[in-house]
């Protein structure tokens, strides 16, 4: 493993500032300062706070990793920082301190997609992916389907949300029900006592015949059905509507993941991004491929949220096959579309 180079990936997408250090697809350290609790009193992400929170945390979450991993700063063979998609600011504050790192240390810097990493961290915990497979990755950003012939160098987008996100509609139906934010883990919580039968919600874009999501409507048939008892002076089963809304999602989502795998002859599928944390996705997901004859791999928890582990995985990847390293004109380009794996 000593032979292999030893990566550093930062990620600063959104309001996690993620630092990872690997070696080959060895995870040795992935250190991550959340801005989370300085969101929460506006119910969502605030771009400008996000960015302001990247700069105050870089130098400390750099040097925890450079701890956790037992590796001094000049032992990294290379950088890798993610250019897109995100937040423009807090994208621009990953971009500008790696590029000062790896000026710094004479080192190589690779500039990669956001989307793609979330791919890639799954090889630091099950090993190489299979060629090709599909990937559905779900986020507060994100709700994409993409056919991966080859991580590090054809990613493919099959279908996208057409509005909300998965789990934007989690964190606004959250608001609904006032559980706060993030929405995703208190409705995944609240959910586990509920009826996900109790309420028949929507299923949009269903059976289209696309590979693309819509989960707007959805939010807003909840919204109205709650709005529909209080009128009435009725009692909200907040248990209920959180799990009747849980199950419409996930229901969507792994039975259009599952038709990419049919209609491409594809037996593999891969999950990532935050709302793959969530334990119900995870389970229809596991049984549904269990039926159809599909091979599932999903990260743990800690891997599918943003983090530097998954950026430094891709970086590492890319290092591996010979890519060229980006320039010092590196971008931060809001969004970049996920064919662009390598800037």
């Amino acid at each position: 493993m000593r032979d292999e180079p030893l990566v550093l990936g930062i990620e600063t997408s959104c309001d996690e500032t993620g630092v990872g250090i690997v070696r080959g697809r060895t995870l040795l350290a992935d250190a991550i300062a959340s801005s989370v609790d300085e969101h929460a009193r506006f119910g969502g992400v605030v771009p400008e706070v996000a960015s302001r929170a990247h700069l105050e945390a870089m130098g400390p979450t750099i040097e925890r990793a450079l701890a956790d991993a037992g590796v001094a700063f000049t032992d990294i063979d290379a950088f890798a920082v993610t250019a897109g998609p995100g937040l423009p600011g807090a994208l621009m504050v990953g971009v500008a301190a790696a590029k000062a790192y790896a000026l710094s240390l004479g080192k190589p810097l690779y500039g990669v997609n956001h989307l793609a990493a979330h791919v890639c961290v799954d090889q630091l915990e099950h090993g190489p992916l299979p060629k090709p497979c599909v990937a559905l990755l779900v986020s507060g950003g994100h709700s994409s389907l993409l056919l991966v012939p080859d991580v590090a160098s054809d990613v493919r987008s099959l279908g996208s949300t057409v509005d909300d996100a998965a789990g934007e509609a989690f964190d606004k139906v959250a608001r609904v029900l006032d559980l706060g934010f993030p929405g995703g883990p208190v409705i995944d919580r609240m959910a586990r006592d509920g009826d996900a039968a109790a309420i028949p919600f929507p299923r949009g874009k269903y059976n289209d015949g696309t590979y693309d999501f819509s989960f707007s409507g959805l939010k807003t048939a909840v919204a109205r059905w709650v709005e529909a008892r209080e009128r009435a002076g009725e009692p909200v089963p907040v248990a209920d509507v959180a799990a009747s809304f849980q199950e419409a999602v996930v229901d969507v989502l792994t039975q259009k993941a599952l038709k990419v795998c049919k209609d491409n002859g594809v037996h593999d599928l891969l999950i990532g991004g935050g709302v793959a944390a969530n334990s119900r996705l995870r389970a229809l997901a596991a049984e549904r491929c269990e039926a159809a004859g599909v091979r599932l791999r999903v990260p743990r928890p800690k891997l599918c949220t943003d983090n530097g582990a998954m950026v430094a995985a891709l970086g590492s990847e890319l290092v591996a096959t010979g890519a060229a390293a980006s320039t010092l004109e590196l971008p931060a380009d809001s969004s970049l579309p996920i064919e662009s794996i390598l800037l």
